[in-house]
């Protein structure tokens, strides 16, 4: 039943089920639970439409190189596509392919009128200077001009993007319709539209979820031992709010090494250092060096993989300490490791519930730009806390009631709503 008929072989990944795949078998667990029709899981399977285009960029040597972009976009049953556009090298149509999908699972579980969607170009963005990154993405955007728009589809940022990214979208956009259009993207700059909150969102979404965890295990988070792989924007955002509300972060990696400190990391201190070395965080004063594996084995009370996917594999699962672990990026547990990580009774908070916290206050910045009234920060993080708190609270009693997994639980609710909607909606002609 897995439908991987619209995308390349060629794109999956050797060494471990590729994302698509493993997209679709988490669909697929759903669809048993709630006793879905096949024709259902057929249909959501599949994405509505595979956008790959070619991107011309005449490079600033004057020589012309021609990239791929391409845009997924998986269902819109519930409303406009949304998601976001990454520039990295692992960039593949499958790999965007799944993240449209749990976008569109996210989206419903948080009860947001959206369907899911992802874009991406295989770049390694550092690798290119400003205007030639700028020159891409214009390009890629007039490409899709047609396929985007604030009631079609709303880009937003994603790993390798950010605000500016999406005031050359914004701006190439609104050129070609001939006025602004501030709504057809979000993690817009706040000159332009963006909203207060943005930047903090989906690290402030992840410091909510282990909050409520903790507290439904009857812990707080001042003294709470957390290792979070990756200080990126998601995972720097997180580790200040822990820090801040007492917890220990005893352990931070970014791409090139991380930093241990058995009595807690100086997060404050380890932002400043970061911001002026690069992003990295390797050499930070009175910590010791740390891999990036290493740090998924430390003993601790949380862990917060906050980077790429395929981080806890068959691997190393049995190496993992942590008692609860908060899927800040999509997809860092595998299949496999998931399974174990379940049988030993560690609570897995899954990305379509952890790290939905930037897709709400992009929701929230799309509502602020089409009334075009905006809220202060406070408002934000107010209607984004009552948000992802609710939908904690459904996930979790839908786990007690069927008694399964909070994974399970979450996909459940998700593609049990979309199903919903697909039944009351029909099927046209």
């Amino acid at each position: 039943m897995m439908s991987t008929s619209l995308l390349p072989l060629e794109n999956a990944s050797p060494a471990h089920i590729c994302p698509f795949d493993q997209a679709c078998s988490y669909l697929e667990e759903a669809a048993r639970e709630l006793k879905l029709d096949g024709s259902i899981v057929e249909i959501l399977s599949k994405p509505r439409k595979v956008v790959t285009v070619s991107i011309p960029v005449k490079r600033d040597n004057g020589e012309v190189q021609v990239f791929a972009g391409h845009r997924v976009q998986h269902c819109d049953i519930l409303g406009p596509y949304k998601g976001g556009i990454r520039y990295h090298p692992s960039v593949t149509l499958r790999e965007v392919s799944s993240l449209a999908m749990l976008m569109t699972w996210k989206c419903a579980l948080l009860g947001i009128p959206y369907g899911g969607a992802k874009g991406g170009i295989a770049i390694d963005p550092k690798l290119y200077s400003v205007g030639e990154l700028e020159r891409m993405t214009r390009r890629y955007i007039s490409e899709l001009i047609k396929d985007i728009g604030p009631s079609v589809d709303i880009p937003a940022p994603d790993m390798g993007t950010s605000a500016r990214e999406m005031a050359w979208m914004m701006d190439t956009y609104s050129v070609n319709m001939g006025h602004a259009v501030p709504g057809v993207v979000t993690g817009k700059p706040i000159s332009i539209g963006g909203s207060r909150g943005r930047e903090m969102a989906t690290g402030r979404g992840v410091f909510i979820i282990v909050r409520e965890a903790l507290a439904d295990l009857g812990k707080s988070l001042k003294g709470t031992r957390v290792a979070i792989q990756g200080f990126g924007n998601v995972g720097s955002a997180a580790a200040l709010l822990l820090y801040e509300a007492g917890a220990k972060v005893i352990a931070v990696s970014t791409g090139s090494g991380g930093v241990f400190c058995e009595a807690g990391l100086d997060i404050l201190a380890l932002k400043a250092y970061a911001a002026h070395n690069h992003r990295s965080v390797v050499g930070f004063p009175n910590a010791e060096p740390i891999s990036n594996a290493e740090l998924l084995t430390l003993p601790c009370d949380v862990l917060i993989p906050a980077a790429l996917e395929n981080q806890i594999t068959e691997e190393n699962v049995n190496q993992v300490q942590a008692n609860i672990i908060a899927e800040a990026a999509n997809g860092p547990i595998n299949l496999q490791a998931n399974k174990a990580l379940e049988a030993r009774g560690v609570t897995v908070l899954p990305d379509i519930l952890a790290n939905a916290g930037g897709v709400v206050v992009s929701y929230l910045e799309w509502v602020q730009g089409l009334s075009y009234v905006f809220w202060d920060e406070e408002r934000v993080n107010r209607e984004l806390e009552q948000l992802m708190v609710q939908a904690y609270r459904q996930v979790i009693q839908q786990s007690k009631v069927r008694q399964i997994s909070i994974r399970l639980a979450a996909y459940t609710l998700g593609v049990g709503r979309v199903a919903q909607a697909l039944l009351d909606r029909g099927l046209y002609p």
